[in-house]
């Protein structure tokens, strides 16, 4: 029999993910909960982290690290109301570091909530009918749908999908209620006439995290490549009739070592509406059960199916499906990041169209500086009624349902705060970047504190060859476990070491193609000297509406990874 990673047997004898958590959390004399655990804590939303700012300085001292908890939500497709945005806003303040965190799966975090406050936060996030499970964990995470649900009826088709799927794959357990929410806990008695389980996950849950996400054609705002499961919305008068499957996508991978790589999503089939969630479970038991538990880094689906091959694991789901699938339909992808500004409702009567505002939010941290007060401008908004809020794959914010009356008391509003609609260019609103340090205990490199700069330096090199307004994707992380998407992004930066970074060119636009290896180890400096005679040559030498990421591989400044599995294939890396 093979050997077992860790975290299955850990998962085993969680007796369904209770653990030791609710005895650690009693412990005053440390910061920290029990390593295991810890584990098992990522299933009811949370990651124990410490500021490693001040992590030296700590043990010189001989004092424990500075440890406090990140939690993240599960808001599958990203909308809540006023009142719920006063309310996290709240918990913000009275439990985390004051600001709110926009994530790349379209849903918030809180940074610095200390282990005494674990509960209470909780507790305060459940008081705005919103919780955390299965935000983390080996087990299906937050479901991403297109980041307009109130643009049109097939965007708010998208929606109710990402609830329907995200509701059914939840965990069964009532650990997370019984550990937060004070709940009575489950008699476990021979005398149980229905005892606890996990109808589908089981007791050992998933070999890995498995994410899902609906997108709506022509954009790709979710990326649906990049996760285990996705669903393409096909439309017929603007409704959705169908959806087609991709199983298989995923983004993280361990430097120097080939065995792992990111990959992009096969096409699996189509299926109707009505068949959408139960698509879902069969994906998942099929990924329980032939996953790879014995290696966790590669034990995503992405593995699963590189190991088995497509048509394998089509049939399979086909047969717990008890049907087949039918044959993809076509559709077409334009880009994958959110268009800012104002977008009015898309169908419906005339009188009856709302506005929806999306705003840039520099790498998804909504609070207050000296020059922009954007966290107070938000909080004032909320306050007034009458919008709902929607967060989107890109770590941006839409302010939906606007009236054409209250359009310009918005506009007025956030100009008071200093924050501007528009973005300095176009590649600043295509950025994106992971939180990385301080927290972020797999971070080897800073990404959202150093990203901003770098876009700014790199406007200088866009400005001289005119291209400041051109949309170019630009993506960065602390690590190659790839949360930001940087192998989809048209320039990706993943960090390697303090101030160094590999940079990858290539990836297409729509979302559809990886990026390449273009330099190793490379710094501010080098990363500005590589770059710029690239950009100046694609001013001068692209074809008419040709994007930066096909440019480069048609100019042969990097081959095109036409599949994950050769990701690490013919790189040639620039002199730096």
């Amino acid at each position: 029999m093979t050997e077992r990673a860790k975290n299955e047997i850990i998962k085993e004898n969680s007796r369904l993910l209770r653990g030791g958590i609710a005895d650690g959390l009693s412990h005053v004399e440390t910061g920290a909960i029990d390593e295991d655990d810890t584990q098992l804590l990522k299933f009811h939303g949370s990651y124990m982290q410490d500021d490693r700012d001040v992590r030296a300085e700590r043990t010189k001292k001989k004092l424990e690290k500075a440890f406090s908890f990140m939690i993240r939500l599960r808001l599958p497709g990203g909308a809540l109301t006023a009142d719920q945005w006063l309310k996290l806003d709240d918990i913000a303040v009275t439990f985390a570091n004051g600001t709110l965190r926009l994530t790349t799966r379209a849903t918030f975090q809180y940074h610095g909530v200390i282990k005494s406050n674990l509960r209470r936060t909780m507790q305060a996030i459940n008081a705005a009918c919103i919780d955390t499970i299965a935000a983390c964990g080996d087990v299906n995470r937050n479901v991403m749908s297109a980041s307009h649900p109130f643009l049109s009826k097939a965007h708010k088709q998208a929606e109710h999908l990402a609830k329907a799927v995200s509701d059914h794959l939840l965990p069964r357990t009532g650990a997370y209620h019984e550990i937060w929410l004070d709940d009575e806990k489950v008699i476990e008695s021979a005398g149980n006439a229905q005892p606890e389980s996990e109808p589908i996950y089981g007791t050992l849950y998933l070999p890995r995290k498995f994410k899902t996400v609906i997108a709506v054609p022509p954009d790709n705002d979710v990326d649906v490549y990049a996760h285990d499961l996705g669903y393409i919305a096909i439309l017929d008068a603007g409704e959705v009739v169908g959806w087609n499957v991709t199983v298989g996508g995923g983004m993280g991978m361990t430097h120097g070592e080939t065995d792992t790589f990111p990959r992009t999503a096969d096409m699996l089939g189509y299926c109707t509406p009505d068949q959408a969630v139960d698509v879902a479970e069969k994906v998942v038991t099929v990924q329980r059960d032939w996953g790879n538990r014995s290696v966790r880094k590669n034990a995503r689906l992405k593995y699963t199916i590189e190991r088995v091959g497509i048509d394998a694991f089509r049939a399979e789901v086909e047969k717990r499906l008890g049907t087949k699938l039918g044959d993809p339909r076509p559709f077409t992808f334009t880009s994958t990041g959110d268009p800012i500004g104002w977008r009015q409702t898309l169908d419906g009567k005339a009188a009856d169209k709302k506005w929806h505002l999306t705003l840039y939010i520099e790498n998804g941290r909504v609070k207050d500086t000296a020059t922009m007060k954007l966290r107070t401008a938000l909080r004032q908004i909320a306050e007034a009624g009458g919008v709902d809020f929607v967060v989107t794959s890109n770590q941006n914010l839409v302010i939906a349902n606007v009236t054409a009356k209250h359009k310009p008391k918005i506009e007025a509003l956030l100009e008071k705060h200093g924050v501007m609609i528009a973005t300095s260019s176009g590649l600043r609103r295509n950025a994106m970047a992971c939180v990385a340090l301080p927290t972020c205990a797999l971070a080897l490199a800073e990404s959202e504190r150093f990203l901003p700069s770098l876009v700014t330096d790199l406007e200088e090199i866009l400005d001289a060859a005119g291209l400041r307004d051109d949309d170019i994707v630009v993506r960065m992380t602390g690590c190659p476990n790839g949360c930001a998407r940087p192998y989809l992004s048209e320039i990706g930066f993943v960090g390697r070491a303090p101030g160094l970074y590999n940079l990858y060119l290539g990836a297409a636009f729509d979302g559809s193609r990886l990026s390449k290896l273009y330099a190793q180890d490379v710094n501010r400096e080098q990363i500005l000297k590589l770059l710029e005679p690239i950009i100046k040559r694609y001013a001068k030498e692209r074809d008419a509406g040709e994007h930066f990421g096909n440019f480069v591989v048609r100019a042969g400044i990097v081959k095109a990874t036409t599949a994950g599995n050769n990701f690490h294939e013919n790189i040639v890396l620039a002199k730096v």
